[in-house]
């Protein structure tokens, strides 16, 4: 399950993550590697910057595409300190003001640790200097209320791996989920067909699953599937007309294609005779899901909504 989510998130932020077009990730490693595009390089006690490129990009480039605000303080334009400990301290530092940023809007990562999102030597580095001064009376208040989580090499990468996902996550809830709008719903739900169905609540607390935003898309999958059922497959090869169902999930209730095809049939409906004539209209066996969410992708391919998902 993780590793399909894993596989969902870096799919979706390499295409739609970053201006200027996709820019390919891998969760954890590149996060944690490109945090500036300016390098300090020491040669013979001299150091000079060391220009990554302008085509380095990095998570706070993200943050900002997404959100449209800078992070309080952070520049991936400027170098890191050539120090190891100041390297290590304004590294920590920059993923404390991340984490805090994300927090103030909306985003839920208490288990998630500023060096948790290190690189493992980093982290190394930062648990040497976090107990050194821990050990030093003078700044022992820098660590009051702090617990210091060390963690061997296996159990920090895949710590890391989860901190990273579930930050990722959360940017994805706080900043594209929320653009969701409700304006609509009352056109959406006037359908008479759709009135007789029990209604999806966007209220915050009539659901512990998903948010107000997932419900508002549940509620529009519903009036696309009921609104076009008749019209899609009233010309069927493979079947008559689909019973109604009521969607409630984003799982089981999307498994046999019909559902995200009446979406793509409300805005494209001249893909009803090159593509979606052809689906089952009530599947039984894993061989007529999966030829229905073959003509599915297709159909998707043949208006260039190239989103990497697989059948």
């Amino acid at each position: 399950f993780f590793q399909k989510t894993l596989t969902a998130i870096k799919n979706w932020f390499t295409l739609f993550g970053w201006s200027k077009g996709q820019n390919p990730i891998s969760v954890p490693y590149s996060l944690r590697r490109d945090v500036c595009k300016v390098q300090m390089t020491s040669s013979q006690e001299t150091g000079f910057k060391q220009n990554l490129g302008k085509d380095t990009k990095t998570v706070y480039d993200m943050v900002f595409h997404l959100s449209g605000q800078l992070l309080p303080g952070v520049t991936s334009s400027k170098a890191l300190p050539l120090d190891p400990v100041e390297r290590i301290l304004q590294l920590h530092w920059q993923h404390s003001t991340l984490l805090a940023f994300l927090k103030s809007q909306g985003a839920y990562l208490p288990h998630v640790m500023p060096e948790f999102l290190l690189e493992p030597d980093d982290y190394k580095k930062w648990i040497k200097v976090q107990t050194a001064l821990k050990v030093d009376e003078k700044n022992s208040d820098m660590l009051s209320g702090k617990h210091l989580f060390i963690l061997e090499d296996s159990i920090f990468e895949t710590m890391s791996k989860r901190a990273w996902t579930d930050v990722l996550l959360q940017i994805y809830k706080v900043f594209v989920l929320t653009r969701v709008s409700s304006r609509n719903i009352t056109d959406q739900l006037s359908l008479e067909s759709v009135q007789k169905m029990p209604r999806i609540k966007s209220e915050p607390l009539s659901s512990n699953i998903y948010s107000p935003y997932e419900r508002t898309i549940l509620a529009w999958l519903n009036k696309h599937y009921e609104k076009n059922r008749k019209t899609v497959w009233k010309d069927c090869q493979k079947g008559g007309v689909p019973p109604m169902r009521w969607i409630v999930n984003f799982d089981r209730d999307l498994l046999d294609g019909l559902v995200l095809a009446a979406q793509l049939a409300a805005y494209c409906p001249y893909l009803i005779a090159t593509h979606f004539v052809r689906m089952y209209t009530n599947p039984k066996s894993h061989e007529q899901f999966l030829h229905n969410c073959l003509i599915l992708v297709n159909a998707m391919h043949a208006v260039s909504l190239a989103i990497d998902i697989k059948v």
